[in-house]
């Protein structure tokens, strides 16, 4: 029960997630609209903490994907 929990939130972060990357790709978001609000509020503890241990690659954000893979790689693991 706990583990269908687990997956779950991490499923339903990993699809707030791709939101978060989908918007990224139309500048003109606005930002104060409070269901954009709450996607940034939900991701950024989660991604900062990986963006600051990157190394600096120009205007390209990869901690989306190391956060992808992290979420793909416990999502198999509580599928054994």
């Amino acid at each position: 029960m706990i583990l269908q929990i687990i997956f779950l939130v991490l499923w339903l972060f990993e699809l707030i997630l791709l939101a978060r990357v989908l918007m990224s790709w139309f500048p003109n978001v606005d930002r104060s609209n409070p269901i954009i609000q709450i996607i940034y509020d939900l991701t950024e503890p989660v991604l900062r903490p990986v963006r600051d241990l990157l190394p600096q690659t120009g205007m390209i954000d990869l901690s989306p994907l190391i956060v992808f893979l992290i979420i793909q790689v416990l999502l198999r693991l509580l599928q054994v």
